[in-house]
């Protein structure tokens, strides 16, 4: 065969092979790493995350091709192992940054953004920790020993699998939703320095905003001589008086006057704010309308003073010293038409039940009873208080929430749920429970403390953490009373002052923030 027949036959070959010659030095290059002829494009494709492509699969099937076609001296395996010696993964931002000398110059602000993003794509795959303003610093430091160290070494696991649950929060980190629409995880440092800032706590006065005095208010943990009504006007009992103050108007008017053997030992107003029950140290229980400062009947049936009353609609009750209740209905000219009998002492604290369904009862025998409206006899007993039971109030926001707190003996606040008969909380407070009151507002509730400290105590429920305390009285806070909008408390004390606190949130249709411009500052008499 002549040199032009076989050129001529060399060229149909190669053209039937469809360029078999280009892509057999593929194969070439991949197989000898010290080939003279250097990377191609089948080896920057090896670079890839993957390590193959559909290049480097082409180059396979067409060199494969190229061995039966041509049948030439040299062998190529049918097999794709590619050589990775010539990748450099170190170029990756997942891994510790290059070395110095293989990154480009740039401006400051565009190493800060490389710097900041690579502390963050370090936290979030590799679990690294650290502030993103010392991430140049450590670069440059872990630079030398960053060829030393393997990127596939067992201890820099890129992907891993995390066993704890998203549902277990651990003590010191933030649970995050599994919602989260952020890339960046709540519990990395960039992801608490990227988070939305929290709520600030809310700001609670520690100082009255008004003053008034109140003479001859009496020094007696058993009774309760101030009540606030609907319509805004405070009553207070004083010796043998009871005068109102308008928070409208500050006026003062004296409803009444007892005889001088005769003295104040509670009031209580109607849930529609129209009429005022007064209960004497001789026993009565006097009905007064408080429009027309006038008396409209006097109801006997203690024996010794009445120290507490409660309202439930048309229904009053009245707590007094001979260890008795007695219900009374104002619409019907008897009396009293029952008479609970269960404490072994004065009866010194009485709430209704915001469905007046439930009427609790504390007693200075230490002991909390629950009375059915149907019922003669208590039909729940709580014993666990070691002292006189005067504080009690229901929660307006969970049904059968009932709070109670004890005496000087005692120091604590006790939470029942009276729908299954159980003890829910008890909070030592370290001072003699006086009163309670919840936030209709907010779950939140007050109390005020004789014994020791004399303070007034604004409680977060459930958690009962202390969200104020504050002091001013010079005696036991005896005496408490929240405003119709839920948002002022009135507490008074022996020291015979009423000081006025703004110490809950107002309703969320009208803010937190309470006029006070009517309600002048400084110091007042109320009689």
């Amino acid at each position: 065969m002549s040199g032009f027949e076989e050129n001529a036959l060399s060229t149909r070959e190669a053209s039937s092979s469809g360029g078999d010659q280009r892509t057999m030095r593929g194969p070439a290059v991949l197989g000898a790493s010290n080939s003279a002829s250097g990377p191609t494009s089948a080896s920057e494709d090896v670079r890839t995350p993957h390590g193959n492509s559909s290049s480097a699969s082409a180059s396979t099937s067409n060199s494969n091709s190229s061995h039966r076609k041509g049948g030439g001296a040299s062998t190529y395996s049918d097999r794709f192992i590619p050589c990775r010696t010539a990748s450099n993964l170190m170029g990756l931002p997942l891994l510790d940054n290059p070395s110095p000398s293989n990154q480009a110059t740039s401006t400051s602000e565009r190493e800060d953004s490389a710097a900041a993003y690579s502390m963050l794509l370090r936290t979030e795959y590799l679990g690294e920790t650290g502030s993103p303003m010392t991430s140049t610093s450590t670069d440059k430091a872990a630079a030398g020993d960053a060829n030393s160290r393997s990127p596939f070494s067992p201890t820099r696991n890129i992907f891993r699998f995390k066993t704890a649950g998203r549902g277990v929060a651990t003590p010191g980190t933030s649970s995050e939703s599994p919602y989260s629409l952020s890339p960046v995880g709540g519990d990395g440092p960039l992801g608490s320095s990227l988070a939305s800032p929290r709520r600030t706590p809310r700001k609670i006065a520690r100082s009255p905003f008004k003053v008034l005095d109140a003479p001859a208010l009496q020094d007696d943990f058993y009774l309760n001589l101030v009540d606030w009504s609907p319509h805004n006007v405070l009553a207070v009992g004083l010796g043998t008086c009871v005068y109102l103050w308008s928070a409208c108007t500050s006026k003062v008017t004296k409803l009444c006057d007892l005889q001088p053997d005769d003295s104040i030992c509670s009031v209580g107003w109607t849930q529609r704010g129209t009429y005022l029950a007064v209960g004497t140290n001789l026993g009565e229980v006097q009905i007064w309308d408080a429009a027309r400062c006038r008396k409209l009947r006097t109801m006997s049936g203690h024996r010794t003073r009445v120290g507490t009353l409660a309202w439930s609609s048309h229904i009053l009750s009245s707590g007094s010293r001979d260890r008795n209740i007695l219900q009374r209905d104002v619409r019907a000219p008897a009396d009293y038409f029952s008479k609970l009998v269960g404490h072994k002492s004065e009866v010194c604290g009485l709430k209704w039940s915001y469905d007046d369904r439930e009427l609790a009862s504390g007693g200075n025998d230490n002991h909390l009873f629950i009375w059915n409206s149907a019922s003669s006899s208590p039909t729940l007993k709580f014993t666990e208080h070691t002292a006189a039971v005067k504080a009690i109030s229901w929660s307006p926001h969970q049904h059968g929430l009932l709070a109670s707190g004890g005496g000087t003996a005692d120091r604590c606040i006790r939470f029942w749920n009276t729908a299954t008969n159980s003890a829910l909380n008890c909070v030592d407070t370290g001072s003699q429970v006086c009163n309670l009151a919840w936030s209709k507002n907010v779950n939140e509730l007050v109390s005020t403390h004789g014994y020791s400290q004399n303070q007034i105590i604004v409680w977060r429920y459930p958690t009962m953490s202390k969200l104020a305390t504050l002091t001013g009285h010079t005696l036991r806070v005896l005496y408490l009373a929240i405003s119709p909008d839920g948002q002022t408390i009135v507490t008074g004390a022996g020291d015979e002052t009423l000081r006025f606190w703004n110490v809950f949130p107002g309703p969320k249709s009208q803010g937190s923030v309470n006029d006070h411009t009517v309600w002048s500052l400084g110091r007042t008499q109320i009689r």
